[in-house]
C-alpha cells in the first residue's frame, strides 16, 4: 500500500556511511527487503561484514535514521486510497502483515493512512515467525474468525506469495510494487497491474 522504498534506501545507506562501508542504489534494495529488517541489514552490508556485532550496531544505526526519515517520501501508491474507499464501503475487513518492526509499521500505518482503519495492524513481533512463516496470517484468520481461504493476500513479493500459499490464502500479486518479476514463479495466482482490479476479485 505504501512506497517506502525510497525511505529504507536513505536511512540503511546513512547507516552504511557512518560506520564507512558502501552505500547502494535506491533499486538494489527491492531485493535486500522482505526477510525482516535484520535480513536487511545483512543484505546491506559486504559479505565480510556479516557477523552478529557488525549487523547489530549498523541495524542500530539505520533504526535511528529511518525514525527521523519514515515519512520523507513514503507515501500511498497511486490508487490505494481509491481501494481502500472502495473496502471500506463495501464492509469488508482490512490487514496489514508486514516483516518491518511492529513498531515502524504500526507508526506509518497510522499515521499515512489514517483516513482507514484496520482490523488488525501487525509487524515483525517475536517471538512470532516472520514470514512466509504462516503462523502470523493464521494467527490473524483465527483472531477476525475468518477461515484462511477466504482471504486474499495481497502482495508485491516471494515472501508474500510464500506465505499467503503457505497459509492456504488466495495470493494476489501486485506490479507496482518492489519485485513484480518474481511474483507467479512463487506462487501468485492472480497478478494486478492497479490497485482498483482487487475489486474484481471479491465475488
Amino acid at each position: 500500500m505504501l512506497d517506502t522504498l525510497n525511505d529504507l534506501a536513505d536511512s540503511f545507506n546513512a547507516a552504511l556511511t557512518h560506520f564507512g562501508f558502501p552505500t547502494h542504489p535506491i533499486d538494489s534494495y527491492r531485493y535486500f527487503t522482505g526477510q525482516g529488517i535484520v535480513g536487511l541489514t545483512k543484505n546491506a552490508l559486504p559479505e565480510e561484514y556479516r557477523d552478529n556485532q557488525t549487523i547489530d550496531k549498523v541495524l542500530q544505526e539505520a533504526r535511528s535514521q529511518y525514525s527521523r526519515r519514515w515519512a520523507d517520501n513514503t507515501r500511498p501508491y497511486p490508487g490505494i486510497p481509491e481501494l481502500l474507499t472502495a473496502l471500506v464501503n463495501q464492509g469488508l475487513p482490512k490487514v496489514v502483515l508486514s516483516n518491518k518492526p511492529d513498531h515502524f509499521t504500526q507508526l506509518v500505518v497510522k499515521k499515512l493512512l489514517a483516513e482507514w482503519s484496520f482490523e488488525i495492524i501487525q509487524g515483525e513481533k517475536p517471538p512470532i515467525p516472520k514470514k512466509p512463516d504462516p503462523t502470523a496470517a493464521l494467527e490473524i484468520a483465527d483472531r477476525l474468525q475468518i477461515p484462511p481461504e477466504k482471504f486474499l493476500y495481497v502482495g508485491d513479493t516471494n515472501t508474500d506469495m510464500w506465505t499467503a500459499e503457505a497459509a492456504g490464502m488466495y495470493p494476489v500479486g501486485v506490479l507496482w510494487g518492489f519485485r513484480p518479476e518474481e511474483l507467479v514463479e512463487s506462487g501468485a495466482k492472480t497478478v494486478i497491474k492497479a490497485p482498483a482490479e482487487l475489486l474484481n476479485l471479491l465475488d
